[in-house]
């Protein structure tokens, strides 16, 4: 039986960058950082990043009970 894949929202605080863009930091996940050129794009980073950094998480997991 297939699982349901859950949803999850999360806060992002976007940094405007000295050099331009946008840093994008999500506080709930400590070391999920990504960037942006604009809001837009930060913000899509920022989505791609989180579900990147909660996989490398569960994967961790897995490797630390086996």
């Amino acid at each position: 039986m297939a699982r349901a894949k859950r949803e999850s929202s999360y806060q992002i605080d976007l940094v405007p960058a000295i050099e331009g863009g946008y840093t994008v930091i999500v506080p709930a996940l400590p070391g999920c950082v990504s960037y942006g050129e604009t809001i837009k794009q930060a913000t899509r980073n920022a989505r791609e990043a989180i579900e990147l950094h909660l996989e490398n998480l569960a994967a961790q997991r897995l490797m630390l009970s086996a």
